[in-house]
This record gives structure tokens, sequence and C-alpha cells, in this order.
């Protein structure tokens, strides 16, 4: 292949910024979650209707927090000051809309609301999500579990 090929940055400065107090947020929670950066939707979210699926599935999110095992929690999309031109809110509606469906909580960073918000809501769904039930099976007979008292086995 004789094309050349460059490195570019993954997140612009401010969206490092959102992605490392999402980070913080998770950690100060104590709740065993990662950050994903510049998650295709495609990749997380399934639909048995094509034309969903494929309105879906190139667009991105900025960052996906997700579960120990993989599953998406939160997406958090950061919109810069230049963001609203376009098409682009109609491309957001149809990301909020999908995330919604299958269950994904959705959190909105603007330069004006700052992370601080962000970082209230991640402690509040994390919160939320110790205090599921976990069922499990063992011993041959059901078990239910928080999550917050599995995370601790």
């Amino acid at each position: 292949m004789g094309a050349r090929f460059e490195k570019r940055r993954l997140l612009s400065r401010s969206e490092a910024h959102v992605l490392y107090a999402a980070e913080r947020a998770i950690n100060t929670a104590d709740i065993k979650w990662r950050v994903m950066a510049q998650v295709s939707l495609g990749e997380v979210l399934s639909s048995p209707d094509a034309r969903a699926y494929s309105a879906i599935n190139s667009k991105r999110v900025d960052l996906l927090i997700v579960s120990r095992s993989g599953d998406p929690i939160v997406a958090i999309e950061y919109q810069g000051r230049g963001h609203y031109q376009g098409t682009a809110a109609a491309r957001d509606a149809v990301k909020k809309e999908a995330l919604r469906k299958a269950g994904v909580q959705y959190i909105e960073v603007t330069p004006e609301s700052g992370t601080e918000g962000m970082a209230r809501e991640i402690s509040r769904i994390a919160q939320a999500e110790r205090l599921k039930p976990n069922i499990s099976f063992s011993d041959g007979k059901f078990v239910a579990l928080t999550n917050d008292e599995t995370w601790q086995r």
C-alpha cells in the first residue's frame, strides 16, 4: 500500500477534559466501570428493525461508560460552542432516542454547564445501579443480591 497515513487525536482537548472528569467521578463513586471514547453505537446497540439499526450504526458517542461486564450504562456527549450547526440537532435526536429505548442513560455536557453536573449525575446513576437486584443461580437455587453486594465479592 503506497498511501500515507498520519495519526490524529481521538478527542479534542475539551472532550479529553470531560473524559478525565468522568473517570474521576467513577473513581469517587467507587464503582468498577470504565469510560470508552468515540464509541460506535452500532457496536453497543441493536435493533431487529434493519432501517432503525442503519440509522444509528455509524453514529458515535463521545464517551460511553460501561459496566465491568461491558454493558453500556451512560453515554456522554460534549457539545462544544459550534456544535449545533447544520443537521447536528437531528443527528443528536436520533442518538438520544435510540439510547433511551435501549435503557442507556444520556448526559450532555456544554462549555457553560461544565463537568460538575455530569459528575453528580454519574454518582446518582452509580447509586441506583448499586441498589438494583442481581439474580444469579448458585448451589441449585436462585440468589438475589444487590449489585453493591455482588461487587464486594
